[in-house]
C-alpha cells in the first residue's frame, strides 16, 4: 500500500488564504455595524434598509464570521492526544464551506446574469447592489469556500490507498 502525503505548506496557504477571505467579510460587517458607509451601496437598497435602524446586530454577524474564519486554522495543529474536536471542527467547516460555495457562486452566478440583460428581475433592481454581489461579495465567499475545501482536502492526515 501507498500512502498519500499533502503538504502542510499548501494546506497552511489555502486556510489562510480562506481565513483572509472571511475576516475581511467579517470585518467589513463589525465596520458598517459601529455606523461605517463605505461600500454600504454594493450590498443593495433592501439590506442597507434592513439594518438601518439595527446596525449594531451587524456586530455579531461580523463576530461569527471571523470566528468562523479562524477556526480552521486550528486544524493544521498536530493534537497531542485522540479528540473529538478536531472531527468535529472538520465536520462543521465542510458544511460551512458548502454553504459559503453555494451562496457566494449562487450570488455570483445569479448577479453577473442580471447584469449581462440575461435575466430582468420583475421591478427592476439595484445596480449598485447588483454590482456588489455580483462582483464582490458573492466571489468572495466563494473564494473563501472554495479555498476551505482546498485546505480541508490538503490538511487531511496521511491515508492508505490500494494499488
Amino acid at each position: 500500500m501507498d500512502t498519500i502525503r499533502t503538504s502542510p505548506t499548501a494546506a497552511r496557504t489555502a486556510l489562510s488564504v480562506a481565513a483572509v477571505a472571511g475576516v475581511v467579510h467579517g470585518a467589513f460587517s463589525l465596520y458598517w455595524g459601529v455606523g461605517g458607509s463605505w461600500l454600504v451601496d454594493t450590498l443593495g437598497e433592501d439590506l442597507v434598509e434592513q439594518w438601518e435602524d439595527n446596525a449594531a446586530a451587524l456586530l455579531p454577524v461580523g463576530a461569527v464570521k471571523i470566528l468562523a474564519a479562524l477556526l480552521p486554522l486550528l486544524l493544521l495543529r498536530t493534537p497531542t492526544q485522540p479528540s473529538l474536536w478536531p472531527r468535529l471542527l472538520r465536520a462543521v467547516s465542510w458544511a460551512g464551506a458548502v454553504l459559503l460555495i453555494l451562496w457566494g457562486g449562487i450570488n455570483t452566478v445569479a448577479g453577473n446574469l442580471v447584469l449581462s440583460g440575461i435575466v430582468e428581475p420583475d421591478g427592476g433592481y439595484d445596480h449598485d447592489g447588483m454590482v456588489g454581489h455580483a462582483w464582490l461579495w458573492g466571489p468572495l465567499f466563494l473564494i473563501w469556500g472554495v479555498t476551505l475545501v482546498v485546505g480541508l482536502l490538503l490538511s487531511r492526515r496521511a491515508s492508505r490507498v490500494r494499488n
